[in-house]
């Protein structure tokens, strides 16, 4: 399954939550939502910074995890940036591919 970075920044309702439940709750409930689309959470950790949380997580596509960004979003309480990682093995197979190129002004 593909795999995706998460760097998710608390709202002030959403830090208010956090206060409220705590961290281990969060993480369960994030757990849970990823697990109901069909992914795995591989690791979820609170930072110091300009990101409250990063995470990792498989989805079993693109729209899946287009859809959970989305709503979570959606919710005002945390804004969330997801990036797709790429394993060695697919860089290997990137490496390996012939692309036609052309840079500007030759």
């Amino acid at each position: 399954m593909p795999v995706y970075l998460w760097q998710a920044s608390y709202r002030p309702s959403g830090v208010a939550g956090l206060l409220k439940d705590g961290g281990t709750k969060r993480r369960a409930v994030v757990q849970q939502m990823v697990e109901k689309a069909g992914g795995r959470l591989i690791a979820m950790y609170y930072a110091f910074g300009e990101s409250d949380v990063f995470g990792i997580v498989e989805f079993p596509d693109q729209a899946t995890a287009a859809a959970v960004s989305l709503t979570v979003a959606a919710s005002g309480a945390v804004g969330i940036k997801t990036t797709v990682l790429l394993t060695p093995e697919e860089v290997d197979a990137a490496a390996r591919k012939s692309v036609n190129y052309q840079a500007p002004g030759t």
